[in-house]
């Protein structure tokens, strides 16, 4: 397992340098955790699984989740909690990190395995 630590930056281009500067093209990303400044994410709307419905949200959140990593893009889904004790919840489309850190927890996946 390694661990990919996000202090600044922008967290899924981060991901995805780390995962190049590793040469890992393909992994499970089996924890998330960290806290962020800002974030974008998607979900579906009810009457339609096709299409993404995008929302930036800028204000601090508590992160945690899981995704994977094909061929070497970050695929991202996490829970946010926000001010008034509320959760935020998709696709992590992007998400800045600045005051608080990020770290994933990455399990390579090799050929057949």
């Amino acid at each position: 397992m390694l661990i990919f630590e996000i202090e600044t930056g922008e967290m899924i281009e981060s991901i995805e340098q780390q995962a190049k500067s590793f040469g890992i093209a393909q992994a499970a990303i089996v924890s998330l955790i960290g806290g962020v400044d800002d974030f974008t994410v998607s979900t579906m709307p009810a009457d339609d699984a096709t299409t993404d419905i995008v929302s930036t949200y800028r204000l601090p959140g508590e992160m945690h989740g899981s995704g994977e990593i094909r061929n070497g893009k970050a695929h991202v889904h996490a829970t946010f909690a926000v001010q008034g004790d509320r959760a935020v919840a998709g696709h992590v489309h992007a998400a800045t990190i600045g005051t608080w850190f990020a770290r994933a927890y990455v399990v390579p996946i090799t050929a057949g395995g």
